[in-house]
Formats: C-alpha cells, sequence, structure tokens
C-alpha cells in the first residue's frame, strides 16, 4: 500500500510542476504517516492478544470472588466445553471453533444479569475473551491458532479464580 501510495505521488510530481506538487507531496507524507501509525497499533494488538495483562487489571470482591449469576456461569460453562471438545488440527477446524466461541460468547453477553462492580470485573476478564475469538476467526496459520487457543483456554479458565 505504501508503495502504490509513493508511486503514485511520484507520478503526480513528475506531471506536475505548480502549487500542486506540494500539496500531493504533503498529502502523501499524511497517508504515510497514517499507514505506519496504523501498522504499529495493529502489530501492538496483535502481539497483546496472546497475553492476558487483564488479570493485572480485575479485582477481587475484598479479597473474595464476585458472585455471578446462572446465565453468566452457564455460558463460560458452554465456552470451556466447546473450546475442550472442538477438534482443532487444520485451520477450518480453528475458525470453526471461533464461530462456536463466539457464539458462546454472545450468549454470555445477552443472558447476563450481573450489576454493579461484579459487572464491570466481567467486562474486565470478557473484553479481553473477545479480542482472541475475533483475532482468532482471522487467523491465516495454525500455529497463530494454536497460540490463540492456548490465551482463549487460559482466558476461559481463569474466570473461575474471579467469579463463583
Amino acid at each position: 500500500m505504501k508503495h502504490l501510495i509513493f508511486t503514485i505521488s511520484l507520478l503526480a510530481l513528475v506531471s506536475c510542476k505548480d502549487n500542486k506538487n506540494q500539496e500531493t507531496i504533503t498529502h502523501s507524507e499524511e497517508v504515510e504517516n497514517r499507514d505506519d501509525h496504523l501498522n504499529e497499533h495493529h502489530v501492538e494488538a496483535a502481539a497483546n492478544v496472546y497475553d492476558n495483562s487483564w488479570t493485572e487489571e480485575i479485582e477481587m470482591d475484598n479479597g473474595e470472588k464476585w458472585q455471578s449469576d446462572l446465565p453468566t456461569n452457564e455460558g463460560v460453562k458452554k465456552l470451556q466445553h466447546t473450546i475442550n471438545t472442538q477438534a482443532t488440527s487444520t485451520l477450518a477446524e480453528y475458525h470453526k471453533l471461533a464461530d462456536l466461541l463466539n457464539e458462546d460468547k454472545n450468549y454470555v453477553i445477552k443472558n447476563c444479569t450481573m450489576q454493579g462492580p461484579a459487572h464491570d470485573n466481567l467486562h474486565v476478564w470478557l473484553h479481553p475473551l473477545i479480542e482472541k475469538i475475533a483475532a482468532l476467526t482471522q487467523t491465516e496459520s495454525v500455529e497463530d491458532a494454536s497460540k490463540l487457543k492456548s490465551a482463549i483456554d487460559v482466558n476461559i479458565n481463569a474466570y473461575y479464580d474471579y467469579f463463583k
């Protein structure tokens, strides 16, 4: 993309000799800078999707686990069942896993009745899980998919460290 923009900018620069040259160069530089920023953000987000730094943000309920509601607990059990039973040896199977996990995650979101600090902390746990599932749907290699599956598994199972 950068090369295409640069090439177009060069052609415009060579063919025009008036004030439009400066506008083209400035616009091209702005586009390249924006692309660089987006690429840096994408690389950073991709690296963070594998980690579980959310565990540094989540809080306990005065040293105890948060009381969860039945639908949320059922949804997490569905997530666990799906990740533990879905075969994943091909990229297509990993994408199928992502679709199934997405359905289970949507069940949690649609049926959760939690409120207050317990609900806020559920979101600290849930948001990274959503990002990992989304990344799994878009992964292009079995190696990356395997890493994401492991990160998702850790995320799902950590639910019981913070909620009862």
